[in-house]
């Protein structure tokens, strides 16, 4: 039955009567159980991919050998399962590397609290994409203001236009290390389709046009990644600004899109094209986004090195 894998989570006020300061503190301690994986359900619409790379692969190893040294943190669900708050790549590994049951926490919150530190937990990660810092925005921003004593409580419109509310969005600012304005624009990325969102976490389409083409519509943002396909190219900040412009006035059709991304950029040069997540693998977590060309061209310059050395100890025989 349900009700018989319900754990008891805490003491009753008459229980806490006839205890001690210290049996009290001890009481107040996180309790860990371990939890069937069967039993746990992921938390829904997640933002944070679980990405299966060398990281996981790692992980999955670590516990194989240790066992899982931090617990995850669950909520009991009205059903009688639970729901993951922090740990959804522990609890994959935990899958891969065979084990039943997994160390958990169990936490007793609201759906909108469980969001909160959902966000918080996460963005601790090293790597962590736009799209996912998008949507984890936008979940937390829509959460803090249901919490009861949060800001633009009795606002009903939708977050976009919420966000002109500054108490709102200093909030989350302050909350997630970020200025007011790049939480904005992180927000503007959920109205974005997935092929441009995957350009953008690709690093193909950079922040500022990104926000230019989430007022788009769907069908505009669509043409769009057609017309990318096809000059080979992606869209500059200018000429994003000039497709708003159209966009806004009604005027942005196929053949619009088609001869802006067939201009000549004025900084416009010949580029290699390689896939963010391909290259990812081969370099640090030390190495921030920023500095991957930099990289890249360090490690082949060492590989030229390389070869001139190989070429130099056969001519010497």
């Amino acid at each position: 039955m349900k009700n018989e894998r319900k754990i008891d989570l805490g003491l009753t006020a008459y229980d806490e009567m006839f205890m001690t300061d210290k049996e009290r503190a001890e009481a107040k301690l996180p309790r860990i159980y371990d939890i069937p994986l069967d039993q746990i359900d992921d938390f829904p619409d997640h933002p944070f991919k679980v990405r299966m790379d060398e990281d996981m692969d790692q992980l999955v190893q670590s516990i194989k050998e240790r066992g899982l040294i931090t617990p995850i943190t669950l909520r009991t669900k009205d059903d009688g399962r639970y729901e993951i708050v922090s740990g959804h790549r522990r609890k994959k590994a935990c899958e891969l590397a065979g084990l039943p049951t997994i160390k958990a926490e169990i936490r007793e919150m609201s759906r909108d609290e469980a969001i909160i530190l959902m966000v918080e937990s996460n963005l601790q990660r090293s790597v962590i994409l736009p799209s996912e810092k998008a949507f984890s925005y936008k979940m937390r921003l829509e959460a803090m203001k249901r919490l009861p004593g949060r800001p633009s409580k009795e606002n009903g419109a939708p977050v976009e236009h919420n966000l002109q509310g500054v108490k709102s969005r200093d909030l989350v600012a302050d909350e997630v290390g970020e200025s007011k304005d790049q939480v904005r624009r992180y927000i503007r990325l959920t109205e974005l389709i997935p092929d441009l969102l995957q350009m953008v976490d690709d690093g193909k389409i950079a922040m500022r046009p990104a926000v230019e083409l989430s007022y788009l519509t769907k069908r505009e943002q669509q043409w769009l990644v057609e017309a990318i396909a096809y000059a080979d190219c992606t869209p500059s900040h200018a000429q994003a600004i000039r497709m708003r412009a159209f966009s806004k006035d009604g005027t942005l059709g196929p053949h619009v899109i088609e001869n802006i991304m067939n201009e000549d950029k004025p900084n416009q040069v010949e580029k290699i094209s390689l896939k963010y997540k391909d290259a990812r693998r081969y370099i640090p977590d030390s190495v921030p986004y920023s500095q991957t060309g930099e990289y890249i061209l360090k490690a082949l310059e060492f590989y030229q090195r390389h070869l001139e050395r190989q070429r130099d100890n056969r001519g010497a025989r």
